[in-house]
């Protein structure tokens, strides 16, 4: 497996930039995978947008350092679940999570992402549309997808927008398209 501290060397002579002073850092797909983030990622401290798709990470650690942090893309990965490591540092900062492709099934721990406005996640293991209950109070989310997950199952367009509508009524956009008056008004909002 590739270490975090060996793609992020490799990026940083490839790109000709000191770690510290990375805005956008891509270690995505790399070969062999990544599997296990460490502290390594710690040195990125003035890092926006941190990629890390398409490797076999199966969690996320606290990751102080990245004070600057706004986007996270940890897609096609090997994730179950989002939990309060991920808010504890990033909660006031982080406005989009990528995590389509993943085995994420709850909700929890995305729900302390205070800044948070884009919210990734198709093909993932929502299961219940109740879970977006969980996102309620986050009043900047207003771009959602959650193509491709079993919420979605035996429902038509239509009724799994206003269902979404439901639920986290503050949202522009849902899968890519934008929530018209009349999907609010058959949502009751």
């Amino acid at each position: 497996m590739t270490t975090c501290a060996k793609a992020l060397q490799a990026w940083a002579a490839k790109e000709e930039t000191p770690l510290e002073d990375a805005k956008f850092v891509k270690i995505y797909a790399q070969i062999p995978p990544i599997n296990k983030l460490d502290n390594s990622l710690n040195q990125l401290v003035n890092c926006e947008r941190l990629a890390l798709s398409t490797n076999a990470i199966d969690r996320l650690i606290p990751l102080p350092g990245l004070k600057s942090l706004k986007i996270l893309s940890v897609g096609r990965n090997n994730l179950k679940k989002i939990d309060g490591s991920l808010a504890a540092d990033h909660g006031n900062t982080l406005e989009q999570l990528w995590v389509s492709y993943n085995k994420i099934g709850s909700l929890d721990g995305i729900d302390k992402l205070t800044a948070l406005t884009t919210l990734y996640m198709s093909n993932n293991k929502i299961a219940n549309f109740d879970e977006l209950s969980k996102l309620a109070d986050l009043a900047e989310l207003r771009d959602i997808l959650l193509v491709g997950n079993p919420c979605y199952d035996g429902l038509g367009k239509e009724e799994r927008r206003v269902e979404v509508i439901k639920r986290l009524p503050q949202l522009t956009k849902i899968d890519g398209i934008m929530v018209t008056p009349s999907e609010r008004e058959a949502a009751g909002v």
